[in-house]
């Protein structure tokens, strides 16, 4: 389940697929964050490549993200 404040979700694209389920993306404004998968998405084994566009919870200290849906 999804909560309903969406100040701390964005949306960007997969620029770099890095080791161990993690990734570089940026977001619209065009800063680069990483970013790691959600275990939900883990479990399923759906698949994030490069250039596909994925919606994330931003960490609120800043550095990373978890990618919990893929567009």
């Amino acid at each position: 389940m999804v909560d309903k404040n969406n100040e701390d979700q964005a949306e960007g694209t997969v620029i770099e697929a890095l080791p161990e389920a993690m990734f570089k993306v940026v977001l619209k404004d065009g800063t680069e964050v990483l970013a790691y998968l959600a275990g939900k998405m883990k479990m399923m084994r759906i698949r994030v490549l490069i250039g596909d566009k994925v919606l994330m919870k931003l960490d609120p200290y800043g550095g990373k993200a978890r990618i919990f849906r893929r567009l």
